[in-house]
């Protein structure tokens, strides 16, 4: 049971780790990226840069470290949904690290326009140019797509075991509607925040209700009790 308790508590951390370093990693970065003179500000920012990709790459950690550390837990639920949130999540991981690093090449791209002056201008332009478009389709498409989809068995999982209250998974299966509507329109920025935002205060929530509340106490001790039967047979 304490072990559980320990469980829910480093999962809960993780949560809200990957939220906010993806929030304020992104905003850093994209503060910078989406400015006209862009190739200017990378390389005039490089430091900012750094702790953009940086809290990237931590968030792109966490979300393993939350498939990771409650596979034993949503093992004992169903195994097949347990292995599948795994992999949506390590594939979404690798999408975000992918998506961290691009800005560290627009730092060597930066530099190297700035030093050609205008001569090539046109050339670091369409670079540059590709590079950033390769980001948004990163994380504008694939991220949210597994993401989502890793989610819907996160909740399902968690609505059907009742691991916590399902007023939270149904809260969650909502956010996850949301997100996919997101990535199926073209939305202005302010669009984008009003649907992402059921999510985003969701797994707040969730990280802050696993700290403070953890996992429904009889539900890990049927589930336990399962596994201990499946095993002696």
């Amino acid at each position: 049971m304490n072990s559980n308790k320990k469980t829910a508590k480093i999962v809960g951390v993780l949560f809200l780790t990957a939220m906010g370093t993806s929030l304020l990693g992104g905003g850093l970065l994209e503060s910078i990226l989406n400015a006209p003179d862009y190739l200017t500000n990378v390389s005039t920012n490089t430091t900012q840069v750094w702790i953009g990709v940086l809290l990237e790459l931590i968030g792109g950690i966490a979300i393993v470290g939350i498939a990771v550390m409650l596979f034993p837990i949503f093992k004992q639920h169903n195994e097949n949904i347990a292995v599948g949130y795994v992999g949506f999540r390590i594939i979404e991981s690798i999408f975000i690290i992918v998506g961290a690093i691009i800005p560290l090449s627009l730092i060597t791209l930066s530099q190297e326009y700035l030093k050609a002056g205008a001569s090539d201008d046109s050339y670091f332009q369409t670079l540059g140019t590709l590079f950033i478009a390769g980001r948004a389709h990163l994380a504008g498409l694939l991220i949210p797509v597994f993401f989502s989809l890793g989610a819907l068995l996160f909740y399902y999982l968690l609505y059907q075991s009742k691991l916590i209250p399902r007023f939270i998974s149904v809260w969650g299966l909502i956010g996850v509607a949301l997100i996919l509507t997101l990535t199926l329109i073209e939305a202005d920025i302010i669009t984008g925040m009003i649907l992402a935002l059921p999510i985003i205060l969701n797994e707040i929530f969730l990280g802050i209700w696993l700290i403070v509340k953890g996992f429904n106490p009889s539900v890990i001790t049927s589930g336990s009790a399962k596994t201990d039967i499946n095993g002696i047979k």
